[in-house]
């Protein structure tokens, strides 16, 4: 799949990335919204809803839920997803892990690049859409590429890069 595809509408995805949001969407079908809902009950039975702290929590739980529902559906809808495993390039693209050299302090980073929702930076995994990524993709084994942080300018070499 080539970057150049990706539209606002079509957004990539990795296997697991869509497992996950799945995952929670079946996790809130059947078991968030139904306790709100009861919870929601609970509450007008205790008298005047006007003034019923437990029912305006409830309800307001009630709408971070649904508005979470219609979020992930139109996410897995829009979803282009890419089974990485299946990935061959000879040039850095969605799914690649890459391995790279912090020219300034040596230090020897590792990262997958994967969709928006799947980034936890922590485990590895940086948006497609980071400055990062986005200064990847494109790239080959010995390249060197330039990325704005916090930190102010850093460059990496690229290492290594693979699918699994």
């Amino acid at each position: 799949m080539a970057t150049e595809r990706l539209t606002a509408d079509r957004q990539p995805m990795t296997l697991a990335g869509r497992a996950k949001l799945e995952q929670e969407l079946k996790h809130l079908i059947t078991v968030e919204r139904p306790a709100v809902i009861k919870a929601i009950e609970e509450a007008r039975g205790h008298g005047d809803i006007s003034e019923n702290a437990d029912y305006d929590a409830a309800k307001e739980r009630q709408g971070f839920i649904e508005s979470r529902i219609a979020d992930i559906q139109g996410k897995l809808a829009n979803a282009e997803v890419v089974d990485t495993a299946t990935l061959n390039s000879s040039k850095i693209i969605f799914g690649a892990h890459v391995e790279l050299q912090d020219l300034e302090s040596d230090e020897t980073v590792a990262y997958q690049i994967v969709g928006e929702d799947e980034s936890d930076v922590k485990n590895g995994k940086i948006s497609v859409f980071s400055p990062m990524a986005r200064s990847l993709i494109g790239k080959s084994k010995g390249d060197v590429i330039e990325v704005r942080s916090p930190k102010g300018e850093r460059e990496f070499e690229v290492l290594n890069f693979f699918f699994k």
